[in-house]
């Protein structure tokens, strides 16, 4: 291409400038034309790609949900539990925040895309999985759909208040006494799956 990028990896720079943009500003913070401008390349090089501001989003989430659906069965793969599956999925969003970000906010989205619809589908296999595996290990889970919500309710909460600042600013990492988010995040998920992701036994309730 004229403008110095072959398709391939103009998709990737627009994604990954999007990215930085979203990270610092937020997800209305830019247009197919900034983001052009700011690589250099004509305006009318990313529609080709994307067709519009909402294309780039869709396309930001469905990376998102591939690379969160990747680090959650590579965690499964490794013998990892329930608990380390929710650890997993707080560093991811404090990784890709801008990912994070977008993933979560259909508004932005166009849910028909059946790109994104099979990306989050993928993820959301794994976290599902994730609770027949405490089953399997013997453990019983009576609601496994209750379970899903609770984990993933705790694991999503605590990414978001890290993300936003309100772990910092409400003080509870100070009370905690542990500024290691991934630490905070088993200390506090472990009280409903246990240390090893495992629910607590009657004896321990």
């Amino acid at each position: 291409m004229a403008d110095g990028y072959h398709h391939g990896n103009l998709r990737a720079a627009v994604l990954a400038r999007a990215a930085e943009v979203i990270e610092r500003e937020g997800p209305y913070a830019f247009s197919l034309r900034s983001l052009a401008a700011d690589l250099g390349v004509s305006h009318t090089a990313p529609r080709y790609h994307f067709g519009s501001r909402e294309g780039v989003l869709n396309a930001l989430a469905t990376e998102g949900f591939a690379e969160l659906a990747d680090r959650l069965a590579v965690n499964r793969e490794a013998g990892g539990g329930f608990l380390e599956s929710g650890v997993e999925y707080v560093r991811f969003a404090t990784e890709r925040p801008a990912h994070f970000q977008v993933m979560f906010a259909p508004t932005l989205l166009d849910e028909a895309d059946p790109a994104l619809a099979a990306a989050r589908g993928a993820a959301f296999d794994e976290l599902r999985s994730g609770v027949a595996s405490v089953s399997d290990e013997g453990n019983r889970v009576d609601d496994p759909a209750a379970g899903v919500v609770a984990g993933w309710s705790i694991v999503h909460g605590i990414a978001t208040l890290a993300l936003t600042g309100n772990l910092d600013s409400s003080g509870v990492r100070a009370l905690l006494g542990d500024t290691d988010l991934l630490t905070i995040t088993r200390r506090s998920a472990g009280l409903l799956f246990g240390p090893s992701g495992r629910p607590p036994s009657p004896a321990q309730e």
